[in-house]
């Protein structure tokens, strides 16, 4: 497994938008689709900055995943809309996949000091996914989903 991000350009935006996750688990996390159009609309505010990325295993597309931020901050870099497409779940691709965007934002932000993310309560893979990989709890909620953090020294 070599487990690269890439952007999500005009070249490969319609082969992101087929990326599914399995039925029970479309309440946990957005469609490409609703992901792809924050980069537009930006509900989050003018000086939230989007960026999303399509999950290759070689030159195979496996899922997909964005990074939010507001620079200039030390705790508003975030990774929404994560997804592994249902036929390569289970296979190591989240646990990868999580390890090269949190690389990818540690190397981009001198200032970051901790990357947040946030977890639909019933997500229970999710969120042993993100408790193994060191992500802790802020007790905070947005959206109605839990609020982690990973400190980043």
């Amino acid at each position: 497994m070599k487990v690269q991000l890439k952007p999500v350009t005009r070249e490969n935006w319609e082969e992101a938008l087929k990326l599914s996750v399995k039925n029970e688990q479309t309440n946990f996390v957005p469609s490409v689709a609703v992901s792809l159009a924050k980069v537009y609309i930006k509900p989050d505010g003018d000086s939230v900055e989007y960026i999303p990325f399509a999950i290759y295993d070689n030159e195979q597309m496996v899922g997909f995943i964005m990074h939010a931020f507001e620079e200039n901050t030390t705790n508003m870099y975030w990774i929404n809309g994560f997804i592994v497409d249902d036929k390569y779940q289970r296979r190591g691709y989240g646990e990868a996949a999580l390890a090269e965007i949190v690389k990818w934002i540690e190397n981009r932000f001198d200032i970051c000091k901790e990357i947040r993310l946030t977890v639909h309560k019933e997500n229970s893979n999710a969120r042993y996914l993100y408790e193994k990989f060191g992500f802790l709890q802020t007790r905070e909620v947005y959206d109605d989903e839990d609020v982690m953090y990973l400190p980043i020294n």
